[in-house]
């Protein structure tokens, strides 16, 4: 397999405040990952640092054996939350910048999702509720072509029938080559897709080990694989 990330001895701050420290990891390609810890452990800080929307870390990360941040973006699509666009943006526009921002974004990817997720291109922000917002999103980052793809919490506020058939969905839409990362609060209904579990405390990586592994020596599923380690934690929520 090819490594696709590399982090060595990753430190970040903010406010004075470390947020992660001594972060070492290591991601090949053609895996679904699931990066799980606590509310605050900085998992979503993980993810920015990755897609290069985060800056000013001491440490290296590599994707694709590039350290140069045009290349490393280039080769990432992060689930961004559109806060640059007003709430009067239709997602007619929002598609048309992605194609003219990005040019690996595939429309014709991009209208099988957008049926799929049942979105409408005039609709403007404003009318989306939370869980269409999320359908968008979801849309709008796989229809591009890269290596590595980032979904930072997509499912909050979608149904659970939607998300079982988004999770199962996201099997077909992602080139077997590329490499999924989500971050989810819902482990029990994404375990059936991971390869892998990355699992954040204390500021830095405690875990990370294939499903498989856990499963056949842990004798757990991943939700209570995952929970076990957080046992007793005033911080787990």
């Amino acid at each position: 397999m090819t490594t696709l990330v590399k982090i060595n001895n990753l430190n970040y701050r903010k406010n004075n405040k470390t947020i992660l420290h001594d972060v070492n990891l290591t991601l090949t390609t053609g895996h679904f990952i699931g990066l799980a810890g606590a509310n605050g452990a900085g998992k979503t800080t993980l993810m920015r640092l990755i897609a290069g929307v985060a800056k000013n870390y001491q440490g290296e990360i590599t994707i694709a054996a590039s350290s140069d941040e045009v290349m490393k973006k280039a080769a990432v699509s992060y689930s961004d939350e559109l806060l640059g666009f007003n709430n009067q943006t239709s997602i007619e526009d929002i598609v048309y910048f992605y194609q003219t921002v990005y040019p690996d974004f595939s429309q014709t990817r991009y209208q099988e999702l957008a049926k799929f997720l049942k979105l409408q291109n005039k609709d403007r922000l404003a009318v989306l509720s939370k869980g269409t917002k999320e359908r968008l999103i979801i849309a709008l980052t796989l229809a591009r072509q890269v290596s590595l793809y980032l979904l930072d919490e997509p499912f909050s506020g979608i149904d659970v029938m939607s998300r079982k058939q988004i999770i199962q969905g996201m099997l077909n839409w992602v080139s077997e080559k590329a490499t999924v990362m989500i971050s989810s609060h819902h482990l029990e209904e994404i375990a059936n897709v991971l390869d892998e579990l990355v699992i954040i405390k204390g500021q830095t990586i405690l875990e990370h080990r294939s499903t498989e592994d856990i499963l056949e020596q842990e004798h757990l599923s991943i939700e209570n694989y995952f929970e076990s380690l957080y046992k007793g934690d005033e911080d787990y929520d």
